[in-house]
């Protein structure tokens, strides 16, 4: 299935990208062959295979846990705060970036 330039534009557009007329040509082809290959794919006969489900941790067995949760000292607050570059009041400040 070819992929037009224009469609390329399309999809550079929705992604906010500039790409040059090479880019454009060379993306065109590429994006045509993954197509063409999910094409391919899709002509695979599947019926004989079960659908794949995401486990959650509590299905699966957890012998492939690496260590042990233990409880280990903080930095502590006064530590963490020393290396800010501005604090107040036991909090870290940083200049808005929502709604100034």
């Amino acid at each position: 299935m070819p992929i037009t330039q224009a469609e390329v534009e399309k999809i550079a557009g929705l992604a906010n990208l500039e790409l040059t007329a090479d880019e454009k040509d060379l993306f065109s082809n590429q994006l045509a062959a993954i197509v063409e290959y999910v094409d391919q794919l899709n002509e695979l006969d599947t019926s004989a295979v079960k659908p794949w489900r995401h486990q959650s941790a509590g299905e699966v067995e957890t012998s492939y846990v690496a260590r042990d949760d233990k409880v280990e000292p903080s930095l502590g607050q006064q530590k963490a705060l020393e290396q800010a570059p501005d604090h107040d009041e036991g909090h870290f400040l940083v200049p808005r970036v929502i709604g100034g």
